[in-house]
């Protein structure tokens, strides 16, 4: 039973035993015990009312500590967090780093690789060009030979044609026979 019920049964048991033995009760005229019953009231609010505002504080309290020991461990799972992201920032960075670094080693080998290439490729051209130039140089020469031979041979025959009379060119005839070795 709350203590508000005991003081009302104990009033109305006072009444009902001052109206039979005509004892002490409780009186229900307003004007006449208006400040009686506003004490009473004013004690009885006062002694259930603190009890409930101080369980009400203590548990507003409590509550709160838990919401700021709540917001407390987010906050340090959010530094954790950021640190970890911090870290993993970091580590990203230092790889996109070494990764542009193998790139541009990459990139110089490979300048590097293609020029050489180039030069020996230029150097074959070269080459190729120098042997393509001396080839032709000894076909025109051998050309030029040719050509020289059939005119030196041909001014020759027309020389000798109008040289050598019918005797003379069998005489001729005879001699560079007998020289290749055709003794008859």
């Amino acid at each position: 039973m709350g203590m508000m019920e005991t003081f009302f049964l104990l009033a109305t048991e006072a009444h009902s035993e001052a109206a039979e033995s005509g004892g002490f009760g409780l009186n229900f005229d307003l004007l006449e015990t208006n400040l009686i019953n506003l004490a009473i009231l004013i004690g009885v609010i006062f002694y259930l009312g603190r009890k409930i505002v101080t369980n009400i504080l203590i548990e507003r309290r409590k509550r709160i500590l838990e919401e700021i020991g709540e917001a407390e461990g987010r906050q340090r799972q959010a530094a954790e967090a950021l640190a970890d992201q911090q870290q993993k920032l970091a580590q990203a960075q230092a790889e996109a780093e070494r990764i542009r670094k193998e790139a541009e080693a990459t990139a110089l080998a490979a300048k590097e690789s293609i020029l050489a290439q180039g030069a020996k490729e230029v150097e074959n051209l070269r080459k190729k060009a120098s042997e393509d130039l001396n080839t032709e140089t000894e076909r025109v020469l051998a050309e030029l030979r040719q050509r020289v031979t059939e005119l030196a041979i041909q001014r020759v025959e027309s020389q000798l044609t109008s040289v050598l009379d019918e005797s003379a060119q069998q005489e001729l005839v005879n001699n560079s026979i007998a020289l290749l070795g055709g003794n008859q």
